[in-house]
């Protein structure tokens, strides 16, 4: 069950002044907050003024109808539930009331041991709504361009034209290196497109074997092949009005490009073991790490195809190519594995920031976002320092600069002693006497080198 929190308000629409003021005391009791309406106008003025939770209302009003008034409530005011209460119930009125949106209909005086518990499901259900509207909301920002982050120019251009061809059902070609964020474009373009209110399907033509990706992709019947024991539908019908992402197009088996191009241009497919032709009407979004003109010359992807899915080319740019946003995704990944680990660690040293910085990342944003993530669960203090940072990025990076203008490698004399301390330090549990001896210093020497460095132990 959900936990309703907060003080809640009802409002008990009824012409009966006593039924009305009987209801109000059940209520008040269970510490809802009371308003009250002897009609539809007046109960719609109280709900323009109000936030009201659930309304009570009788069928049978001076001036109109209980099942009528739901209508215009749910209309106006979406997030209410309403319960309707009558005298006399049937059944037609029962359905009607249901079909505008009522939570329930119930009788008077028999059902009035159910209001109660009526009244907290009709709660539940507003808080779950509540719950699946934020989501919703956070999924939608997150498939968003604005979950797009960065402002170097080679990532805002990319943007820009997504933005412009997101709108229209033209194929669109997403190239660049593995982890660059082709799928989180590819969400935004439907996101942004007309079909976004439609499936996106996603599939990775470099994860299946060839008989498995073409069922996967366009079907199968039943009796097609061993072990397909009845018909099923591929992610091409599943995605039906809505849109397809193709990642890795560039790993396609050279005989399923042929029937991917005749979906293309002519929207049909055949299913495996079937004869009869299938229609579907579907966006496709491409993705390929692959330089698609050199597979051609080698024979391995049909020239007739490439140029079916290159209507619209966005290249996105590779992480080392876009050493401006590095800091912004770097802060973003870090409050995020810090909210999953409930930890508090929002910003990184100057020290670390600038190893990010100068290293390759040959495996783009998402070998960013899995240092991030390992180094969050390493750390040990509030902010990320280049103790928990991976061995080898540190190896080959360079140290910020220092107040006086001169550069000092992040393992030069200074800075290879501190993280070895640290890491010694690490391993003892924080032993000192235990870290002197295996570091062959004295006691006296680690106690100042540990306030010297600002060491953790």
């Amino acid at each position: 069950m959900l936990k309703i929190f907060g003080v809640k308000k009802i409002l008990v629409i009824d012409d009966e002044e006593k039924l009305r003021s009987l209801l109000a005391r059940i209520l008040k009791l269970e510490g809802f907050e009371l308003f009250q309406a002897g009609d539809c106008n007046s109960g719609l003025k109280v709900l323009e003024q109000n936030a009201i939770d659930v309304v009570l209302c009788d069928v049978k009003l001076p001036d109109g109808n209980g099942v009528d008034l739901t209508l215009t409530i749910k209309q106006s005011f979406p997030d209410c539930e309403v319960i309707l209460l009558t005298a006399y119930g049937n059944i037609p009125d029962g359905v009607l009331a249901i079909k505008h949106g009522a939570f329930d209909y119930i009788t008077k005086g028999d059902d009035n041991n159910k209001i109660i518990p009526l009244i907290h499901r009709a709660l539940e259900k507003r808080s779950l709504q509540k719950r699946v509207g934020a989501l919703e909301a956070q999924l939608e920002k997150k498939y968003s361009f604005e979950g797009i982050i960065g402002t170097s120019k080679s990532i805002t251009e990319a943007t820009g034209l997504a933005q412009k061809v997101a709108p229209t059902d033209t194929t669109v070609l997403l190239t660049g290196e593995t982890g660059t964020g082709k799928e989180v474009f590819a969400n935004a373009l439907h996101q942004h497109s007309t079909r976004k209110n439609k499936n996106f399907v996603a599939i990775n033509c470099s994860a299946f074997s060839h008989d498995l990706l073409e069922s996967e992709m366009f079907g199968h019947m039943a009796g097609a092949f061993t072990g397909a024991l009845k018909d099923k539908k591929g992610l091409f019908e599943e995605a039906a009005e809505g849109t397809i992402f193709l990642d890795e197009i560039g790993e396609l088996p050279f005989d399923l490009q042929a029937k991917l191009l005749r979906v293309l241009e002519s929207g049909e497919f055949i299913k495996v073991g079937s004869s009869k032709i299938t229609k579907v009407n579907v966006r496709i979004i491409a993705a390929t790490n692959r330089d698609l003109k050199k597979e051609i010359q080698g024979g391995r992807f049909r020239e007739d195809l490439y140029y079916r899915l290159s209507t619209f080319i966005i290249h996105l740019p590779a992480l080392r190519e876009r050493t401006k946003d590095i800091e912004a995704l770097a802060l973003h990944f870090l409050k995020a594995f810090s909210h999953k680990t409930n930890k508090k660690i929002y910003t990184i040293t100057k020290e670390a920031l600038h190893i990010l910085k100068v290293h390759t990342w040959p495996g783009n944003i998402r070998e960013l976002k899995n240092v991030l993530e390992r180094s969050v669960i390493l750390e040990n203090t509030d902010v990320l320092t280049p103790q928990s940072l991976p061995h080898e990025l540190c190896t080959n990076a360079l140290a910020p600069a220092l107040d006086n203008g001169t550069t000092l490698s992040a393992f030069s004399m200074a800075s290879a002693e501190k993280i070895h301390i640290q890491k010694v330090l690490n391993y003892t549990g924080g032993n000192k006497a235990e870290t002197a001896r295996l570091l062959n210093i004295g006691i006296a020497t680690l106690y100042r080198k540990i306030d010297e460095y600002n060491l953790s132990s």
